[in-house]
Parts: C-alpha cells; sequence; structure tokens
C-alpha cells in the first residue's frame, strides 16, 4: 500500500522536482518503481520476517511487528500533509491497532490453553518437569 502511494505521488514528477526533493539517487536506480526498503534506504527481504514455530513466541513477534508497522504510520502522519495520503495510512494504523489486539487475544487464549498453571508463559511441550 505504501509503496503504491509513494508511486502514485512521484509518477509525474519533474526532474526538477525529483533532485529538489533529494529523489534523485532513488531515481537513478528505481526511476519511479517501487522498490521496497525501510526508510533508511535498506532493501526489504524475508529476513524481517522471524519465525520460531513456538506460539507465544510467534504470537509475541507479530504483536511487536503490529506496533512497529503503528509507528511507522504515527510517523508519515507527522511528516505528510496531503489528505488523500493520510486518510490512507489513518486507515492502515488502524488496521495494525487491530491486528494487535487481536494477535494479543490469541496470545491469551494459547497461554490459557497451554498450561493453566503455567506462570511464566513458557511451552509445556518442551519444559516439562
Amino acid at each position: 500500500m505504501i509503496g503504491a502511494i509513494v508511486h502514485q505521488l512521484t509518477r509525474d514528477l519533474s526532474m526538477e522536482q525529483i533532485k529538489k526533493a533529494g529523489f534523485d539517487a532513488y531515481f537513478v536506480d528505481h526511476t519511479t518503481g517501487v522498490y521496497p526498503t525501510a526508510a533508511s534506504g535498506f532493501p526489504w527481504s524475508a529476513a524481517s520476517m522471524a519465525v520460531k514455530g513456538d506460539v507465544i513466541t510467534d504470537l509475541s513477534e507479530n504483536m511487536a511487528a503490529e506496533q512497529k508497522a503503528r509507528t511507522t504510520y504515527d510517523n508519515i502522519l507527522r511528516l505528510s500533509d496531503d489528505p488523500d495520503v493520510n486518510d490512507v495510512i489513518r486507515f492502515l494504523r488502524e488496521r495494525e491497532i487491530v491486528h494487535y489486539q487481536r494477535f494479543g487475544e490469541g496470545l491469551r487464549k494459547a497461554i490459557e490453553k497451554m498450561d493453566q498453571k503455567n506462570f511464566y508463559a513458557v511451552n509445556p511441550a518442551f519444559d516439562r518437569n
């Protein structure tokens, strides 16, 4: 979604606008095509998806990812003055909040199901006495 928004905002820029915006280095490599990167310029890779195969670990990681996305959207809203962009970003931000809540509910239910007596929320399949 963010990539599509960036493309829509940049596809009709003049060379002067591209240079003035500091978009020229990106333009040289990608024109105005969408190339998923972090704001720092590092390309997206599957290495950013942490999966351990443990329900507690993975749900906790999912919750953290939703919060990181929400923070990114908060930061975009701080920088953007385009009402159309902001409407989409607000929608995406709200979606992250709902996902965080649902993953939290799933985590709570998983912990309850795994071991009612297990206070520290570890996986009883591996951590039995």
